[in-house]
């Protein structure tokens, strides 16, 4: 199962970078959301999550018993998966506010920043 999920994630990491490196605003976004899918199925697969009981201690004692879920690493990709809706969020609104002063979504086509924007 984790060949299949670390395939899945090279898969993933790999059409994100090519889609960060076309000349489209859309497919640069598109390519963002793939990469941050990709790190954090890594973080799952290197997590090795195992079957288990809730990791909830009894009273008086210090630890839950064995074998207990390690909670840390769903708690790190629930972060992971939030900032990255949040850096896709604003990218959306760069690009869209970009587009509305240029007219276009084409790097290629954008050769100057030294526009008069007044």
């Amino acid at each position: 199962m984790n060949i299949i999920l670390a395939f899945c994630c090279g898969l993933l990491a790999a059409t994100g970078t090519y889609m960060l490196l076309r000349r489209s605003f859309v497919k640069l976004v598109i390519g963002l959301a793939l990469l941050s899918h990709a790190a954090n199925l890594l973080i799952y697969i290197v997590a090795s999550p195992l079957l288990g009981r809730p990791p909830l201690v009894r009273a008086g004692e210090t630890q839950p018993p064995a074998p207990f879920a390690d909670p840390l690493p769903g708690a790190l990709i629930l972060t992971a998966i939030v900032i990255s809706f949040g850096v896709v969020a604003f990218t959306i609104v760069l690009i869209k506010r970009t587009y509305e002063e240029i007219g276009t979504d084409d790097l290629d086509q954008m050769t100057s920043t030294d526009r008069d924007l007044c």
